[in-house]
């Protein structure tokens, strides 16, 4: 597809498989077929952090490039409602599943607001890494029980972490959007090549390389469909395992 680069798809495509792999995990021990603390045990919540850095990087990188080619606010806008649709389904959806921890603010939820300021920041540039350090750094130093409630915690400066399934709250994770599109805007300007692989002959995919090149290709097409992937992997997945522990007798 013009206009992309298989490199940061290939990066969002890996991070949506890391993803999947966590959430099959949180399945398992919510149905009692594995023991895990995904709310306390470093294993699960270190790696929750590092899946969200990822896809919050990879989306503030996107926006870097979208504003490079300078795409339309009529086609941002397309892409945004989609993501604010979805946003809502997810809500819907937890409700059903966890009515007392529903989803009110997860990261569907606070990438549409940090898109549309990642957008409207993107000439700031360089100055876009002290704003991620601020923001960053912000909620360590500033809490209210103003934003304790589920109105207003999406700005993240709480005093206490709400109970619900998933929270990304604007502050400090803007902070990481914003550092994925500084660097983003610094590669494509010195770099250009990193984003892109260099094209290879058919000849030389053989063995480790071809291998590779599989992986890799296969990891881009998913990041391409990320949105997709994203609302139908948990639904995909669960819908298997109930129908896994359906025939097997499992209670």
């Amino acid at each position: 597809m013009a206009g992309r680069f298989d490199r940061l798809d290939a990066l969002r495509g890996f991070a949506l498989v890391w993803m999947a792999v966590f959430h099959f995990c949180f399945d398992l021990s919510t149905y009692r077929l594995l023991d895990a603390n995904f709310y306390q045990d470093a294993l699960w919540t270190t790696q929750r952090t590092l899946i969200l850095s990822l896809f919050l990087l990879c989306a503030g990188a996107g926006q870097a490039v979208a504003t490079s080619q300078g795409q339309s606010w009529a086609r941002f806008g397309r892409r945004w409602a989609q993501v604010l649709g979805c946003a809502l389904l997810v809500s819907l959806g937890s409700w059903f599943m966890f009515p007392r921890s529903y989803i009110s603010f997860g990261v569907l939820h606070g990438m549409a607001v940090m898109l549309i300021v990642a957008r409207v920041s993107a000439p700031l540039r360089g100055w876009l890494w002290p704003l991620g350090l601020l923001a960053v750094y912000l909620p360590q130093f500033i809490q209210h029980p103003f934003f304790d409630t589920r109105l207003t915690n999406w700005v993240g400066l709480v005093t206490h972490k709400p109970i619900t399934e998933d929270y990304v709250p604007v502050l400090p994770w803007l902070g990481v959007m914003w550092w994925g599109m500084a660097a983003t805007q610094w590669i494509l300007s010195r770099r250009p090549g990193w984003m892109a692989s260099p094209v290879v002959a058919s000849g030389d995919n053989i063995g480790f390389a071809n291998w590779w090149l599989r992986i890799r290709q296969g990891l881009s097409l998913l990041g391409r469909w990320s949105l997709t992937f994203y609302m139908v992997h948990q639904p995909v997945l669960i819908g298997g395992l109930l129908a896994w522990m359906t025939l097997t007798g499992r209670p």
